[in-house]
């Protein structure tokens, strides 16, 4: 696995064919699996008698990150193309609203192993944009499919027409195969909306012959001639494109593949650490290219690729914790059955506990369900100890065992702190070699929290949000440094005083999940009362959570009950 830093920038290149930074940033996620290059088999190129070859050149971008964010498809197909090409003697051209000779084109690029463009309908500047892409490509061949390659054309001088030949071709599978040679392989009619899709799919070893539903069959021209033979580029195949799949980028997926880029479709999703699949991807990606106007907008996108590029992944797989993910948790001290659950026997038979707790729910909720320790690694004193903190701190090397434990089994783990007298970032920082681990996370118990003068059991705790900032400042820097998924920050409260200023909750990190989990004890109206005092004006985004507790919930909601009355339904549930 490599580690590396990904910048975030834009490139392009001169007409000279080398990079200038002035273009372009790409990348391409999605729910559906990537699609990977493979050498096509004998070809056209080979096999063909015709004018010579069309010489073409294919070079990743320099930077580790590029993004190609371009709101239109003439611009994005031109963007794309720049990213990717060096060089193409020979282009295909699409003309923008022509559904069949956009689906066809791509079909034909990616075959070939050349850049797809799109020509305007009306608008000049998208044209003179295009007929430059050309002129720096050194295309001496245009295969205009449908009525593509007019407007282009003209935008040329008149003296340089010539040097230039444009063949135009229907929107026909079988005319396209007669004038390039390639074998087009049969295909269900493309339904709307499925465009990014089918095109992402496309094998250069056997392209399909995508046509829209509906589409009227145009007989071919028997006089319509031939391009060039394509002497096709080394695939790119350490390049990842990461495809939001907006319909804009239909021509820019043609191009990464006719490239031989692999194609990951994000199903919308911009950040790339949310799929499973998308880090998969990812995790052995030489450069990602960004590609969707979304990714204008994503904050950190090169971080969150860099995270990505690791292919560490959180218990139930992808980087994001929420949603999709419901954590069952036995809460306690290793050891101590006073604590809590998970002390009430040894690490295994714990292990197998949070299962069986974890078991049911798999059944009532649609979510991934995963098994959790919440450990208290610091445990509240009624002596304050050689520190005078009140607060009994296990060694992290104590706790590793079970840490590692957990998550061998799939499970996540918490760190809960209960700190006295002493701060929590101060307790933080001596678990630290414990959270730079991709599945562990840490909880906050304000209630443990003393002031100067206070013991515990005497006065509930509190915490001011300023310290509580730090923590969340802290255990995010140390996640983007570590490069790691995202981890939950928990905050335990009961009352509105145990966490006051509350409003000014940071929660702009995206590196962390912050859940404020509901903690009370008793009986179910009271429980219930608490919840909806809790969720009052609170900070966004915020996740929440619920304890049960054996002894002292009156009584203990089962499962079932836990998701039919407690709303909205917690990302945690915990029992105690």
């Amino acid at each position: 696995m490599r580690s590396r830093t990904r910048t975030s920038t834009t490139v392009g290149r001169r007409s000279d064919g080398s990079r200038s930074a002035a273009l372009v940033l790409t990348v391409v996620l999605a729910t559906v699996g990537c699609t990977s290059f493979e050498a096509p088999r004998t070809g056209p190129e080979q096999e063909r008698d015709g004018p010579s070859a069309a010489d073409v050149a294919t070079s990743a971008p320099d930077a580790e990150l590029a993004v190609v964010a371009d709101a239109d498809l003439v611009t994005t197909a031109v963007s794309m193309s720049r990213a990717l090409f060096d060089a193409a003697g020979l282009v295909v051209l699409a003309t923008e609203g022509d559904a069949g000779g956009l689906l066809l084109g791509a079909a034909t690029a990616v075959g070939l192993g050349v850049p797809l463009l799109v020509e305007p309908q009306s608008s000049i500047n998208g044209a003179d944009l295009v007929a430059e892409e050309l002129e720096r490509l050194g295309a001496t061949t245009v295969l205009g499919v449908g009525p593509a390659g007019g407007m282009t054309e003209r935008r040329r001088p008149e003296a340089d027409r010539e040097a230039r030949e444009v063949v135009g071709v229907p929107a026909d599978p079988a005319a396209i195969e007669a004038v390039t040679g390639l074998d087009l392989a049969p295909a269900d009619p493309v339904a709307p909306g499925n465009e990014t899709s089918a095109v992402a799919g496309l094998d250069p070893r056997s392209p399909a012959a995508l046509v829209p539903e509906g589409a009227e069959q145009v007989p071919a021209d028997p006089d319509l001639g031939t391009v060039p033979r394509v002497t096709r580029a080394e695939p790119l195949a350490d390049t990842v494109v990461l495809a939001t799949g907006e319909p804009g980028s239909v021509a820019g997926i043609a191009t990464a593949r006719a490239a031989g880029a692999r194609v990951v479709l994000t199903g919308g999703a911009t950040d790339p650490r949310a799929h499973a699949e998308t880090v998969d991807a990812l995790s052995d990606a030489g450069t990602v290219v960004a590609l969707g106007a979304g990714f204008a907008g994503e904050d950190g996108l090169d971080w969150k690729v860099a995270t990505a590029t690791t292919g560490e992944q959180l218990p139930g797989g992808g980087q994001l914790l929420f949603p999709g993910r419901l954590l069952v948790a036995l809460y306690g001290h290793p050891g101590t059955a006073a604590l809590g659950v998970l002390g009430e026997q040894g690490l295994e038979a714990s292990i197998q506990r949070a299962r069986d707790h974890a078991a049911p729910y798999e059944e009532l909720v649609e979510e991934t369900v995963v098994p959790t320790f919440e450990i208290i690694a610091t445990v509240a004193s009624s002596a304050p100890g050689e520190d005078g903190d009140y607060s009994a701190e296990a060694d992290a090397e104590e706790l590793r065992p079970w840490v590692e434990a957990a998550g061998e089994a799939g499970m996540y783990v918490l760190l809960d702190l209960q700190p006295g007298r002493t701060d929590f970032v101060t307790q933080a920082e001596r678990y630290r070699s414990l959270l730079e681990l991709p599945h562990v996370g840490l909880a906050l118990d304000p209630e443990w929290r003393l002031g100067p003068a206070d013991v515990h059991l005497t006065q509930v705790g509190s915490v001011g949000i300023d310290e509580v900032n730090r923590v969340v400042t802290w255990l995010a820097d140390l996640t983007r440094e570590h490069a790691l998924p995202q981890k939950l920050l928990v905050l335990h409260q009961f009352r509105l005083a145990m966490l006051p200023g509350r409003e000014l909750l940071d929660t702009s990190r995206d590196e962390l999940a912050v859940m404020v989990h509901a903690d009370g004890q008793g009986a179910q109206a009271d429980k219930q009362a608490t919840w909806r005092t809790l969720r009052q004006n609170p900070p966004a985004p915020l996740s929440w959570g619920w304890k049960n507790f054996y002894d002292e919930d009156l009584p203990m909601l089962t499962p079932e009950q836990t998701l039919a009355q407690v709303d909205p339904t917690p990302s945690l549930i915990s029992y105690q």
